[in-house]
């Protein structure tokens, strides 16, 4: 297994397609892995993890990551590195995201992971980020559609990117906003029950602080006012949102991925779920306990996208960064990806 950037390699293309990539994205509240073999539609999964590992719980309070939340996430992506040696892949490449950026001992954490893994995983910058949400969302952007607002509701930030979509070419990046602002640190600041209107309306204040100047800088209100904007956003308040647009008695990627849902169908949804108590979220199949007390701050930074750019289709995107781990690991291996995963 081997762990990093891949490089290209002079292997025959029938070698190359039997190669296994995988691909781990390390969140503030989630780890997930990808493994997957080039095809000519893209890539093949041939194996996956997802698990709520939480690592950055309590990094507000002193910027460390906890010991218990270290232990949780060192046990899942032990899991991930047992499955990626089974699988034999050889292109891995591991990152990770805000709550390793903002920990005052994420180095003696990344040695730890090295030591218990052996992988070796790497935090990357906000702008890598939102290249990589971009690169693994692309196929979900409209081709007639020239702009798009992209967006990632993470556990310890929120990335935006300002997208430009030309007809016969990929999709650009002309601008990107990091906010330090995720579902866990809010969560943890207004609590996982019930948001009272006026802590509705302070996390929409704070967030819009954020906003105001990236919609400026980048005339984004015009665009949107001329209706020639898509809304795209991945993260488990989006996919969440979609199963219970869809009213689905269990989660189904292949329903939610990709769905265009009416959005102030998907308001009147947030404020549903925003008024109810985690235990009557927990409820809901589509969110479970391991959901049920982000979900809110989730709804609380979607309300805060929507007063700014009040667009009337809203995009969800089950995929992101791994998608995009894996795309860039090919295509540096010498795999011309076609457009849709």
């Amino acid at each position: 297994m081997r762990n990093g950037h891949a490089r290209r390699s002079g292997k025959k293309n029938g070698e190359r397609e039997n190669t296994v990539y995988a691909a781990i994205d390390l969140g503030t509240n989630t780890c997930r892995m990808l493994a997957a073999k080039p095809q000519a539609q893209g890539f093949r999964v041939v194996d996956s993890f997802s698990r709520i590992v939480r690592l950055g719980e309590g990094l507000s309070e002193n910027g460390l990551l906890k010991d218990e939340a270290v232990e949780r996430t060192v046990h899942a992506l032990r899991i991930c590195a047992e499955k990626i040696h089974r699988r034999g892949a050889r292109r891995v490449r591991a990152v990770a995201t805000e709550a390793c950026r903002r920990a005052g001992n994420c180095g003696q954490f990344l040695k730890y992971v090295k030591t218990e893994t052996g992988l070796n995983l790497e935090p990357i910058q906000p702008e890598e980020e939102a290249n990589l949400t971009l690169a693994g969302c692309a196929p979900l952007l409209h081709e007639r559609t020239r702009r798009a607002i992209v967006f990632d509701i993470g556990g310890g930030s929120t990335e935006l990117m300002w997208v430009e979509r030309l007809p016969g070419r990929k999709p650009v990046s002309l601008a990107t906003l990091s906010i330090p602002l995720g579902v866990v640190a809010l969560a943890e600041r207004f609590g996982c029950n019930a948001i009272a209107a006026k802590d509705m309306r302070k996390i929409i204040g704070i967030m819009d602080r954020y906003l105001a100047p990236f919609d400026e800088d980048n005339a984004i209100g015009g665009d949107v006012a001329k209706g020639g904007v898509q809304m795209l956003g991945t993260s488990g308040t989006m996919t969440t949102l979609g199963g219970v647009y869809l009213d689905l008695p269990r989660y189904d990627r292949s329903k939610v991925d990709g769905l265009e849902m009416d959005f102030e169908s998907v308001i009147a949804i947030s404020a549903r779920l925003s008024a109810m108590d985690c235990k009557a979220r927990a409820a809901l199949p589509c969110i479970g306990r391991s959901r049920a007390d982000l979900v809110a701050a989730g709804c609380a930074i979607l309300n805060a996208i929507h007063k700014r750019w009040p667009v009337k289709k809203l995009c969800a995107a089950d995929r992101g960064i791994r998608e995009g781990l894996l795309m860039g690991l090919m295509a540096d291996d010498g795999h011309h990806l076609a457009k849709k995963q």
